[in-house]
């Protein structure tokens, strides 16, 4: 069983939110005694239960007010939660909103001091990761300039350097991937491949699904207080932005009604075996039902399951299908040039403007395997390439 770097056991967190302004005691009392409370309890957190291993890149998703920022601020200890537990092993690194905790009238070096002892560690300790600091937010000569001539971007550029650079066994970020400009940006992308790959623990919350498939290995869609959907991080980035979509046409539609299904009944049919060799095709059928009057097209990718490394994506509107009923297509390939793989099968339905509007959540494994060719082979090397590999064309049924 793996270790585990955070717990987090059936936890609950409410706020009571004042309904009355009271004056004086007396006020206070009289409505206590008349059974007037004077404010009403918001339960923003409702039973969550996960747990984080160590050397896990954990995602957490939701709309904003679903509870994700108040249960990050449980789990570094600044709120307490009503019910449950929250268990941490080793020492935790907190970054919830940029530059809290920097003084604008102190240098930039002395903000990395006082910064660095907010978040627990000795003056040692902040000796011997100062120069790593300055060198990732790459403001040398400005770190004895007070913090208040920095400009917003360098202000952001140190918080976050302070952050990721602090040696903690867990790292918690909220909504901060795209601080500063594009080429620090760049520099965060780099760090945090890295980290997913040395298996620290990170619990990362973001909107963006693309980092949460990027980065993450594990997650949880929080919706409303409550998890809706947790573990595979294809299915919870999958499944927040159907979500999204549903309630933006429920927006355009000025209703408060549920709105209808556009796909349903989206079925994948493995007809290759799911074992096979790199000379026999791998071949699939799918089949929906359009309930609504628009353009639809099938998004599908194959994944090294292992690694979580695209072998073959394809996303094209180049075989858009019109207007309601039933929809089919069967696809076919060879993928001759990738051995000792077990792939992925992913598919989706996506309308005219790029938006999914159906997912198929039982992912089917293939498993591509040929023992005569040594692992030193240059197919073998391709497979691990990373580089999409297609031989043949698709063939619609």
């Amino acid at each position: 069983m793996a270790e585990l770097a955070v717990k987090i056991d059936h936890v609950s967190k409410y706020f009571r939110l004042p309904t009355e302004a009271s004056t004086s005691l007396r006020t206070t009392l009289v409505n206590r005694f008349r059974g007037i409370k004077g404010y009403k309890e918001q339960h923003v957190l409702k039973d969550i239960d996960f747990e984080v291993e160590k050397g896990d890149f954990f995602g957490i998703v939701g709309r904003n007010g679903s509870g994700k920022s108040t249960l990050l601020k449980i789990i570094s200890q600044i709120y307490v939660p009503e019910k449950g537990t929250v268990t941490v092993n080793g020492k935790l690194v907190s970054f919830i909103e940029l530059g809290v905790g920097f003084n604008p009238e102190l240098t930039g070096r002395e903000n990395v001091y006082m910064n660095g002892a907010m978040l627990g560690f000795s003056t040692q300790e902040i000796d011997e990761m100062y120069d790593e600091i300055v060198d990732f937010a790459e403001l040398h000569e400005f770190m004895n300039q007070k913090l208040k001539n920095y400009s917003s971007g360098m202000q952001v550029r140190l918080a976050f350097s302070v952050a990721i650079k602090a040696r903690g066994d867990v790292l918690v970020l909220d909504e901060v991937l795209a601080v500063g400009d594009e080429a620090f940006q760049r520099k965060c992308n780099d760090y945090f491949l890295e980290r997913k790959k040395s298996g620290l623990t990170t619990i990362l919350v973001t909107h963006d699904m693309n980092a949460v498939k990027k980065y993450c290995n594990k997650a949880v869609l929080i919706e409303d207080g409550l998890i809706k959907v947790s573990g595979n991080v294809d299915k919870v980035a999958n499944q927040y932005s159907l979500d999204n979509l549903k309630r933006l046409k429920a927006a355009q539609e000025d209703s408060s009604e549920e709105v209808e299904e556009f796909v349903s009944d989206l079925k994948v049919n493995l007809l290759s075996p799911v074992q096979t060799t790199p000379e026999q095709s791998v071949k699939f059928e799918i089949s929906y039902t359009v309930k609504q009057d628009i353009q639809t097209y099938v998004a599908f990718s194959l994944t090294d399951a292992d690694r979580n490394i695209w072998i073959y994506n394809d996303n094209s509107m180049d075989y858009l299908t019109e207007g309601q009923g039933e929809k089919r297509a069967v696809y076919e390939c060879k993928l001759d040039q990738v051995n000792n793989l077990k792939l992925k099968l992913q598919v989706s339905v996506r309308n005219a403007k790029d938006e999914m509007v159906a997912y198929d959540t039982d992912e089917k494994i293939i498993i591509i395997n040929r023992l005569d060719i040594p692992k030193d082979d240059l197919s073998a090397k391709d497979s691990a390439s990373g580089l999409l590999l297609r031989n043949g064309d698709w063939n619609f049924g």
